[in-house]
């Protein structure tokens, strides 16, 4: 009798695995991660297939085709030398151009980028739109809720959207004050409505507080204790976040509008300004353009930008990211750089906030300081902050970091910077970072070796 069991479950996992493999198939993952994800499936089916389940969707047709097109009214620019080609690639995406006219203010850390945003709530008149994958109920994360409250109770209309799985931790009872001042919140793919549909490991990782359609708060940066404060905090991460004023807010308010409609169902009420009619007039001479990318998005726009950026530079390029784990390609696009004599540096915290992370990047970090690029492990305690520069043509700023989940699975939203002015910003961005680490990652004995080939072997799968 034990045979004929053991056959029929034999039999049902094989039945099971069937239109799961075809299902993966036609995601179109790596060659390594369609491997990786194939072995689970067919060597341990019923751990293999509930987890493909869960974790496996990643250009999903049906869940694109339910956000609005991110598609805005075009900007004929004359650009330096070089810049044509990435913002002509963009565009083949169907996302937005480059455009002029912009003010972008950098907060490069906690305290500056605390105090704008406190800026941006309080002088906010008639809306204030606040996407975020984490919002702690924290002293920080109440400080901020409260003054939401205040502002709601006052007038304006106030639009709260939340990851599913960044407020795991944020209760409703948590923004009550919010909502019983008027405001709405929504979240983004609630994890426990959908555990099945292979939409658990596609995140909003976005974030902008848009304040009456003309102020753009936005980055890297969560509303949390840990990334911003009123006062220096030893303890603090080190993050980049920015204040945008002029024409390219209006993408901003697109991506926003899209992913409040995907969440509640609803659009914008109609009391809001229509941002596609508005006149946003031009304050200063920064060009920028938005990139938006994840499962709304046709293709990985985002990761094209910085492959272009690699094969282009041909002075430096160098990666300010918490956590470093690029696809082969990506990876090998670096290495290609430091062999043209491109000055590569990647730099990233000594220790992150996730252990796995940190097992994953050794290889690649190994790999890429033995063919000559330079690795830089900050020790002010967590680097959070994502960035590119390349040579002086362009940086790259926003929400994504340097690994797969952002560049494949998450939805995200880069900005790409082509003036002078803000790229040599970031220069002396990155410049005061350097000041602060470690130069050299060291080689691995052999039990940690053996532990980061495992977990490389398993970072396609996500």
């Amino acid at each position: 009798m034990s045979w004929l069991l053991t056959h029929v479950v034999l039999l049902l996992g094989f039945l099971l695995a069937l239109p799961v493999i075809a299902q993966m198939i036609r995601q179109r993952y790596s060659p390594a991660g369609s491997l990786a994800w194939l072995l689970s499936i067919i060597l341990i089916p019923y751990l293999g297939i509930p987890l493909f389940l869960m974790l496996g969707g990643r250009k999903m047709r049906s869940l694109a085709a339910s956000k609005t097109n991110l598609q805005l009214p075009e900007q004929s620019l004359t650009l330096q030398k070089g810049i044509p080609d990435i913002d002509r690639l963009m565009r083949s995406y169907g996302l937005p151009g480059a455009v002029t006219g912009n003010q972008l203010q950098l907060l490069g850390s906690g305290e500056e980028g605390y105090a704008a945003l406190v800026e941006i709530i309080e002088q906010a008149t008639t809306h204030l739109w606040v996407s975020t994958f984490i919002l702690h109920p924290d002293q920080v994360g109440r400080d901020i809720i409260d003054r939401l409250s205040r502002r709601a109770a006052a007038g304006v209309e106030v639009r709260v959207l939340l990851d599913g799985v960044g407020s795991l931790h944020t209760h409703r009872k948590d923004l009550a004050p919010l909502t019983a001042a008027g405001g709405k919140i929504a979240f983004f793919m609630p994890v426990m409505h959908r555990p099945f549909r292979g939409r658990t490991n596609l995140r909003n990782h976005r974030k902008s507080v848009i304040a009456d359609s003309c102020r753009i708060w936005a980055g890297g940066t969560n509303i949390a204790n840990e990334y911003i404060g009123p006062t220096y905090d030893p303890h603090r991460w080190r993050d980049l976040s920015f204040i945008l004023e002029g024409p390219a807010t209006q993408h901003y308010i697109d991506i926003f509008s899209s992913d409040w409609q995907f969440a509640t169902g609803k659009q914008l009420s109609g009391s809001t300004i229509n941002p596609a009619k508005m006149n946003v007039p031009v304050i200063g001479d920064a060009t920028v353009q938005v990139v938006p990318s994840g499962p709304d998005v046709s293709g990985d726009p985002l990761y094209s930008a910085l492959i272009s950026a690699a094969f282009q530079a041909t002075e430096r390029l160098w990666i300010v990211t918490p956590y470093f784990i690029p696809d082969a390609a990506l990876a090998q696009a670096l290495q290609l750089a430091v062999h043209r004599g491109v000055d590569v540096r990647v730099i990233l915290p000594e220790i992150s906030n996730h252990k796995f992370a940190d097992m994953a990047r050794g290889p690649y970090l190994r790999e890429l300081q033995q063919v000559g690029g330079q690795v830089l492990l900050y020790q002010g305690g967590m680097l959070h902050g994502k960035a590119l520069l390349a040579d002086t043509f362009l940086a790259v700023i926003g929400s994504a970091n340097f690994d797969m989940r952002s560049l494949f699975l998450n939805y995200e939203t880069g900005l790409l910077l082509y003036s002078q002015t803000e790229v040599k910003q970031i220069e002396a961005w990155i410049e005061d970072l350097t000041c602060h680490c470690r130069h050299g990652i060291g080689q691995a004995g052999l039990f940690r070796d053996l532990l980061e080939g495992i977990i490389r072997m398993m970072a396609p799968m996500l």
